[in-house]
């Protein structure tokens, strides 16, 4: 039976300033950083959809019986705020549901959540992803630190498995590097699958939440933490495979 997936976030926009003597002039590009995750996943018991950041102060379901139509909800690289100010909030000053509380509730009943590093994940650059003391967090397996949370690694790090586990079976044993990921610390009540090797930062855990489960990778899916060497890495699509398996009540 396919599993419905909404992957939120993992796309920007850049502008840009050319100046050629006295003129100049503005470009602007948008960026897709889940182009490899939806390649690996076509074709997979997993429907996924991606819901682009802009998109989603609009689009991100504002009840919990919209949440609960998707069987996995995957935030990637969008932080809080982006959940929390619906435009009728931030522009007309309205009332409107408080999305990181519908994210606990769903997870609490049964529901299914991925959160995936970024710049724009955790606690974030600058500490303005903002999911630190949210409801999000309450369900996470970790919890996010009070600072900019960001470790760069441009010399590439690499996974060091910490104890036997479904999501890590089925692997090549040849993983590549990360450029880089999100510092945080273990909740009591989560599992640490991986660690980041040399350090005791954790790159993958798991949690059973109440009735529901909850997944974190605190590298990226994209450029640039993620470079193309990971992404052309045999093992990208079963890595990914293993993960929702796991968050939807599969054997792992």
């Amino acid at each position: 039976m396919t599993k419905k997936v909404l992957l939120v976030g993992e796309s920007w926009t850049s502008t840009s300033t050319h100046i050629k003597g006295f003129d100049q002039f503005a470009t602007a590009t948008w960026h897709n950083g889940a182009v490899d995750f939806l390649a690996a996943l076509q074709d997979s018991a997993y429907q996924v959809t991606h819901m682009p950041v802009h998109e989603a102060p609009e689009q991100f379901p504002l009840t919990l019986a919209a949440l609960q139509e998707w069987d996995v909800i995957i935030l990637s690289d969008i932080g809080a705020n982006t959940l929390l100010l619906h435009p009728a909030t931030w522009l007309k000053s309205q009332r409107t549901a408080n999305r990181l509380t519908l994210l606990h509730d769903h997870v609490a009943q049964g529901g299914a959540l991925m959160m995936i590093g970024g710049y724009y994940s955790f606690q974030g650059i600058n500490g303005g992803a903002r999911y630190r003391n949210t409801a999000v967090e309450q369900t996470l397996p970790v919890r996010c630190l009070a600072w900019d949370d960001r470790i760069e690694r441009p010399e590439g790090c690499y996974l060091e498995q910490t104890q036997t586990h479904g999501i890590l079976e089925n692997l090549p044993a040849e993983m590549p590097w990360l450029l880089g990921y999100n510092e945080v610390e273990m909740q009591p009540e989560g599992q640490l699958l991986a660690t980041v090797a040399g350090t005791t930062h954790p790159l993958l855990a798991i949690r059973e939440y109440q009735q529901g489960r909850t997944l974190v990778w605190t590298s990226d899916m994209s450029a640039h933490w993620l470079p193309p060497e990971f992404a052309q890495w045999p093992g990208f699509r079963q890595l990914w495979l293993n993960c929702l398996d796991w968050l939807t009540g599969s054997p792992a």
